[in-house]
């Protein structure tokens, strides 16, 4: 019979055979395991993959501020509309201010509530339906940024929200550009929607701009990113190398070295200035000195008598003699100006004058008064009458 110790031994040598066995991994690269193929989708959630639904029902629900009343009436009949596709209830208490979702007993989709829940808490920080319904779809994540206490001085506070917005919602723009989502600044709180890689990008611009650090570094950084991983190369065919303007010409290679520059002594020597005594060179330097200062002293004098010099005339240019065939009879000119000047615009001639007075006389012949007998008996009983 075997002893006991050689039957343990046995077992725990299997033992071990048998864990070496599980955790031999197999023969897979773990480059193949780690990267997605292109164009890969994962496969939408349908009816099949849970058809006994699901076994309790869960709500969510939010208040939403006064002055979002009107607009959420609107547009109400839309969110119940895209909810129900996915079998999830919506109701509106404008009483209490809050909007409620919660599953029914069609509802399959696990994880759908939770997208209707980041619906209406989105629909409430002032997005509007068309993007906030965005977020029922499956590549596409909200996050919602608290920025109210991040910052103690109001002051501040709003001018770091709004070098976030940027001029004319210019900075904004650049940065839903950059990471494909769409971001909305309101109050207290950053929105933002879309894929998680850009989310987090959003998010942390976000925080470093209410850092004090401004949200251009962030975006420079990001375009740099961009241009690495999608590089755009310009084409350019260039076929000659430019020429510098400025060609040095290289001189004749030769084995032996310049010839040593003179030194102070040497030229002193070569001029006979070295055998000089000292009171002779002082006398030199003078010398050079004052005939420096004589050709300063005349220039200076030629360029302020350039002053008085006269300008150049130009010559006369003598007319020139009227050809006979143009020789205007001056004359003949003369005579109607005088006539022009005596005659007055519209003035009668001497006819027409003789004319008119004789038609006047003749009018004032006629206007004599006659004195009838009826007339003086008038002017007798006019003056009895005073």
């Amino acid at each position: 019979m075997a002893s006991p110790s050689l039957e343990r031994r046995e077992k725990g040598a299997g033992k071990s055979e048998f864990r070496n066995q599980k955790t031999k991994p197999e023969n897979q690269d773990e480059s193949e395991l780690l990267t997605v193929p292109d164009g890969w989708k994962e496969p939408a959630f349908s009816k099949e993959d849970n058809p006994r639904g699901l076994l309790e029902e869960s709500s969510f629900s939010t208040l939403f501020p006064k002055y979002r009343e009107a607009y959420l009436k609107e547009c109400w009949p839309l969110v119940q509309k895209a909810l129900n596709e996915h079998h999830v209830n919506a109701t509106l208490d404008l009483i209490e201010g809050s909007m409620t979702v919660c599953t029914t007993k069609k509802t399959f989709d696990p994880y759908i509530i939770i997208r209707a829940r980041d619906l209406i808490k989105l629909l409430a920080r002032s997005v509007s339906f068309e993007q906030a319904v965005r977020i029922l779809q499956d590549d596409v994540a909200c996050d919602i940024i608290k920025i109210g206490s991040l910052v103690r001085n109001k002051e501040r506070f709003v001018k770091r929200r709004q070098r976030l917005i940027g001029p004319k919602g210019s900075t904004l723009k650049a940065l839903e550009l950059l990471t494909n989502c769409y971001i909305m600044v309101q109050g207290n709180t950053v929105s933002a929607i879309g894929p998680f890689s850009g989310l987090k990008e959003v998010r942390k611009v976000v925080l470093d701009t209410m850092k004090n650090i401004h949200p251009i570094y962030n975006i420079k950084s990001l375009m740099i990113k961009r241009e690495l991983i999608f590089p755009q190369f310009k084409h350019k065919n260039v076929n000659k190398r430019k020429e510098p303007k400025k060609k040095t010409v290289k001189k004749e290679y030769t084995p032996f070295p310049p010839p040593q520059p003179e030194s102070q002594i040497d030229k002193e020597l070569a001029s006979g200035e070295y055998f000089l005594k000292a009171n002779q060179k002082k006398r030199q330097k003078m010398e050079a000195i004052k005939a420096k200062q004589a050709e300063a002293i005349s220039k200076k004098q030629e360029e302020r008598n350039k002053a008085f010099i006269p300008p150049k005339e130009k010559p006369i240019v003598k007319p020139k003699e009227a050809s006979t065939e143009t020789k205007i009879d001056v004359a003949s000119i003369k005579e109607k100006v005088k006539k022009a000047k005596n005659k007055k615009l519209g003035a009668l001639t001497a006819e027409e004058i003789a004319l008119k007075m004789e038609a006047e006389e003749k009018k004032k012949k006629k206007k004599k008064v006659k004195y009838t007998p009826n007339s003086l008996t008038r002017t007798i009983s006019f003056c009895k009458g005073f």
